[in-house]
């Protein structure tokens, strides 16, 4: 029989111990305790949903439905689709579940996500976000707070140096309508200068035509009509009131017109928070308002907003937090006092101690390799004329603290 070969992993997935794990840890870790600050509630979403719940969400002619991803047909004869983002399934339950009764609905959560993409670097096809939405809130002041948490999130991890937050309007229903037929008109009259991609954009999608990277679009994109333009009164006075609540809560913003969002029912805020320390991938944290959203859904006409972020490209931007540091390791030297030190280690535990035991390989090598654990104090169990005695080393506070759960026969004598 042949060796039998170990399955590799997917391509685009990761595997993540030691220092990457931290850092990872770490993003979730301050996300919790932030999103806490702004009574935002945790919520759990499921990792798949009927395949109509993004194709209604996201578009039926975007890449995400059309090209990324990961569907399927399930033992019922179901079309199931493992979610490529929050938002949709967010929205699904608020509609399904009867959240309506809890509006404005501050929420937040974080977790894996799936796309078929080409991976590079902090892009994978299981990836993982963080995201905070408020549901059933119409005014300035939900996206003004959502920003600002943001803003507090990348200040409290430490990765705000280099990064601004750009802000655009996409006006209202009838702002945007006009800005389409303004953009379509502009577009079309340069039809033989533009790249491919963009002229199938003109015809689905021409305000992704603002954002395109390929030179030939470049001077006709930056030529393109204004928004400001066609700003109704209204949506003119909600960007400034959005504007106004970041300069009151000391956020700085800067304005960047090509910021756009395809999909019909954004409105009102779009906004990214972009950093040149990721190359190519420059945007740690966008987000904008979807008052159209849940109505494509089967829902009522609901206001809201929200943003999201990948953890991985947190990650990649943190400083390495530092290696868990143990309170106490334990080295069985002798295996006789195996049966104490089992039961002396879950008291330390039960106690609220992080705790550790060496009880493997050569008793004579043990001490040495808890030695090499990061940890306060180190405990030796050996057993002298027919008794176990237990030495101590490290922190003498915390020795003193403890003392009152181990036999602690010679304090220093580890």
């Amino acid at each position: 029989m042949g060796k039998i070969e170990t399955p590799r992993p997917i391509r685009g997935t990761q595997d993540m111990l030691g220092e990457q794990a931290l850092r990872f840890q770490h993003v979730v870790d301050t996300f919790d305790r932030v999103r806490k600050l702004y009574a935002f509630q945790r919520v759990e979403v499921p990792v798949f949903e009927a395949t109509a719940v993004f194709a209604r969400s996201l578009g039926e002619t975007t890449d995400v439905v059309s090209k990324e991803m990961y569907t399927f047909e399930d033992r019922g004869g179901d079309s199931l689709t493992l979610r490529p983002e929050f938002t949709a399934g967010i929205a699904r339950a608020y509609l399904t579940e009867g959240w309506q009764q809890y509006a404005p609905l501050k929420v937040a959560t974080h977790g894996p996500l799936f796309r078929y993409e080409r991976p590079q670097k902090g892009r994978f096809r299981q990836f993982h976000q963080l995201d905070a939405e408020v549901i059933g809130a119409a005014e300035p002041a939900a996206d003004v707070e959502l920003l600002v948490m943001a803003d507090q999130l990348l200040k409290e991890l430490g990765v705000s140096d280099g990064v601004t937050l750009q802000l655009n309007t996409l006006g209202d229903a009838e702002t945007r309508t006009a800005w389409r037929d303004a953009l379509v008109r502009h577009f079309a009259a340069h039809r033989g200068e533009m790249s491919q991609e963009s002229l199938d954009r003109l015809e689905r999608n021409p305000m992704r035509i603002l954002d395109s990277k390929d030179p030939r679009d470049r001077p006709i994109a930056d030529a393109a009509p204004s928004i400001d333009d066609v700003l109704t009164s209204e949506a003119g006075a909600f960007f400034e009131a959005v504007t106004k609540g970041l300069d009151a809560a000391g956020v700085a913003w800067t304005r960047n017109p090509s910021l756009v969002r395809g999909l019909d029912y954004y409105r009102h805020t779009a906004f990214e928070f972009v950093t040149d320390r990721l190359g190519a991938q420059g945007t740690v944290l966008g987000g904008g308002r979807y008052d159209g959203l849940i109505e494509n859904l089967g829902g009522p006409h609901t206001p809201a907003v929200g943003w999201a972020a990948g953890i991985e490209r947190l990650a990649m931007l943190v400083e390495a937090p530092a290696s868990q540091v143990l309170d106490v390791v334990i080295a069985v030297e002798d295996d006789e006092a195996l049966t104490d030190a089992t039961a002396r280690l879950s008291d330390l535990r039960r106690a609220g101690l992080s705790a550790d035991m060496i009880a493997s390989g050569s008793p004579r090598k043990r001490f040495d390799k808890a030695a090499k654990v990061p940890a306060r104090i180190i405990l030796s169990f050996v057993v002298r004329d027919g008794k176990v005695r237990v030495g101590s080393r490290g922190d003498k506070e915390l020795v003193e603290r403890i003392s009152h759960l181990l036999p602690l026969s010679s304090p220093e004598a580890a």
